[in-house]
């Protein structure tokens, strides 16, 4: 699955998708059966995968040299529930999911980046990588529930 960009783009934007049924689930069993738990799970499962989609994103843009544009609407699409799956079938055809992993720099590559070389270097580690990814991902999401969730505590 992760040996190209687009299975990883591709699963973290379904992924994203079912978050936000869990959440929207859970908020309607709280305010039908007053279950609170359910939306503490929901949220929680979708706020890691909503940072991990972001951190996706990310990954990818870098790796397939996308504009601006794409990049906004793909990191905005996180927001709007069920937004990524569009999003997803947007950048998948204008090609912007094709290609490799970008393991070795190309120094004679007229887009080259300078973030190329330490890129490359990670994507030959994907076990670092995704570990680093993973322990980063893990140290925001404690320090966002340390802060609280959005609108405050009510």
């Amino acid at each position: 699955m992760l040996r190209r960009p687009r299975p990883l783009f591709r699963t973290l934007a379904f992924a994203e998708a079912v978050s936000w049924t869990l959440l929207l689930g859970g908020l309607v069993l709280r305010a039908t059966l007053g279950w609170d738990l359910a939306v503490t799970i929901g949220g929680a499962v979708h706020g890691f995968v909503f940072l991990s989609y972001g951190a996706t994103v990310v990954l990818v843009m870098l790796n397939n040299r996308w504009r601006p544009g794409p990049s906004v609407a793909a990191l905005a699409a996180a927001i709007v529930p069920y937004a990524t799956i569009p999003v997803e079938m947007w950048v998948q055809r204008r090609g912007l999911l094709e290609g490799e992993w970008r393991i070795a720099p190309d120094p004679a590559a007229p887009d080259r980046r300078w973030y190329d070389r330490p890129l490359a270097w990670l994507l030959r580690r994907p076990w670092l990588l995704f570990g680093a990814l993973a322990v980063a991902l893990v140290a925001l999401y404690v320090v966002l529930l340390l802060v609280g969730p959005p609108g405050g505590r009510g």
